[in-house]
């Protein structure tokens, strides 16, 4: 059982004034030194002309910037009020970021309750999500200096807005951020504790709770099933590999689409013969990350009511170099029937969700997106705050670029091209599994590409983004739940065009 914790706090939507809300502490968000939050009536007399003071000289509400000030007078309920820096441009990355911050800040300061102002009309929604995702305590095996407990009462705070229309935002919003700590929890666990099966039992009672479908298949049936590909990178490993299936099936959902999600689920990668160098391989527990954000998101999907049917395809492995691992020069024949020849044991990633994108298929996906922490040349090319897109059509790469938007995970589409294919070609086998090192998140997408046959694909790399290497206001070193919230818009909008 995960040792990961997540407080059980009273989330609540608020329609009152911001002077009536009864909490210690109020977050109000401030949008540079020139606004005064004059739209809030009596703030400044409430704290004494504490706040205009401040942004008078030494508060200048940059980004994630704080203030606090003791609430005196006003008839105020609030004990104090603390103001937080808010971008002049705001979208839904940097809502949730605001109010994660105020969740870590609130813990830290042993807050038992707490309440954030919408002002602006900021969504709802993403305030509850980002409060929620401050809600895990990442330290999973500490023995001592762990963090305050988190308040016991949550508020949010939406003068003038219709009070079930606000419940129901607290509610989505909720569930959005539950399933991101879900998919953090499971990344943040050693890879000694989340083994193949581990991890496939913990989704599998996930899936119970939200009530939909899931199978587990072990070694046997994969390879009944012809998954080679998968079972070569999992020979080396003495702990066997599974493959997890969910599926959603809403009633009354159209007969299209049905989206296929497929993560990558290495629990851990070694690199097998083709090992990696020391600094840096502790990480590599977080090689499952596109997994969990699969098993998150189609947990989430049950519990909104998504209106479309959705599969979920996870094949998880370790990645080890044992006496019977595979070598490089190897040629491995996938369920599809295409033969791979290996090159690099390293560019394991690609070889199981080969298997696993066949397989969406066969099951009936007409719409597929992929996830992985597959190229640490995608994190030289967009760093660690933004995930390559690949994909075709360009319609459906747009679709899915709109949802990761939506959903605040910042994407970038990249190119696949011609002279990528013909750098995947073997002399002896249909593809090698690796190609030189310029490109090679694009020549990794090329060769997924080969494996999603006819139908529309999107290929997220979340190497540089699935793992904070650094601790910030919003969110603590670790797993960071990238690409849960896309795939959760994406469930709930379909395959329609972008503008939806």
């Amino acid at each position: 059982m995960s040792r990961a914790t997540v407080a059980v706090s009273e989330f609540t939507g608020l329609t009152a004034r911001a002077a009536d809300v009864d909490v210690e502490v109020l977050f109000v968000p401030v949008f540079g030194a020139g606004d005064t939050v004059d739209d809030v009536g009596g703030i400044d007399e409430a704290v004494g002309g504490e706040l205009r003071r401040a942004l008078a000289g030494e508060f200048h509400a940059t980004p994630f910037e704080t203030f606090t000030a003791r609430v005196t007078g006003g008839g105020w309920r609030a004990q104090r009020v603390v103001f937080v820096g808010m971008p002049a441009e705001i979208d839904a990355e940097r809502v949730r970021r605001f109010a994660a911050s105020c969740g870590h800040l609130a813990r830290q300061r042993a807050v038992t309750s707490m309440g954030v102002l919408a002002r602006r009309d900021l969504s709802v929604r993403t305030i509850a999500d980002g409060l929620r995702s401050a809600e895990l305590d990442g330290g999973l095996y500490k023995s001592a200096d762990r963090p305050a407990a988190y308040p016991a009462r949550v508020a949010i705070v939406a003068p003038g807005t219709a009070a079930r229309e606000v419940a129901d935002e607290v509610r989505i919003g909720r569930v959005i951020g539950a399933a991101a700590n879900f998919a953090r929890g499971l990344a943040n666990e050693p890879g000694n504790v989340l083994t193949p099966r581990e991890f496939a039992r913990r989704v599998a009672e996930g899936a119970a709770e939200a009530g939909i479908a899931c199978e587990v298949f072990d070694e046997d049936r994969i390879r009944d099933l012809g998954m080679r590909l998968m079972l070569s990178v999992a020979q080396g490993s003495v702990e066997p590999p599974r493959l997890i299936v969910l599926r959603y099936e809403p009633a009354g959902a159209p007969a299209t689409p049905v989206l296929g999600f497929v993560g990558k689920g290495v629990t851990f990668d070694s690199g097998g013969i083709s090992i990696k160098p020391a600094e840096g391989m502790d990480r590599m527990k977080n090689d499952m990350a596109g997994g969990a954000a699969v098993a998150a998101a189609m947990r989430a999907l049950a519990e909104l009511g998504g209106p479309y049917r959705a599969i979920g395809v996870i094949p998880t492995v370790e990645n080890m170099p044992g006496g019977r691992a595979m070598r490089p020069g190897d040629v491995v024949i996938g369920a599809s029937g295409t033969s791979v020849e290996i090159l690099n044991t390293d560019a394991e990633g690609r070889l199981i969700l080969a298997d696993a994108l066949w397989y969406a298929q066969q099951l009936g996906a007409t719409h597929l997106v992929d996830v992985a922490t597959l190229t640490g040349a995608c994190m030289v090319a967009l760093g660690r705050h933004v995930s390559g897109l690949f994909g075709t059509p360009d319609e459906w790469v747009a679709t899915v670029r709109s949802a990761a938007t939506r959903g605040g995970d910042r994407v970038w589409p990249l190119p696949i091209y011609d002279e990528a294919r013909e750098e995947m070609r073997s002399e002896i086998a249909d593809l090698v599994n690796a190609g030189g090192r310029a490109g090679g998140a694009i020549t990794a997408a090329v060769f997924l590409r080969t494996f999603a046959g006819d139908r529309p694909w999107a290929h997220l790399d979340v190497a540089g983004t699935a793992w904070s290497d650094t601790k910030q206001p919003y969110q603590p070193k670790g797993s960071t739940g990238v690409a849960v919230r896309s795939l959760i818009e994406l469930g709930m909008t379909g395959a329609d065009s972008p503008s939806k």
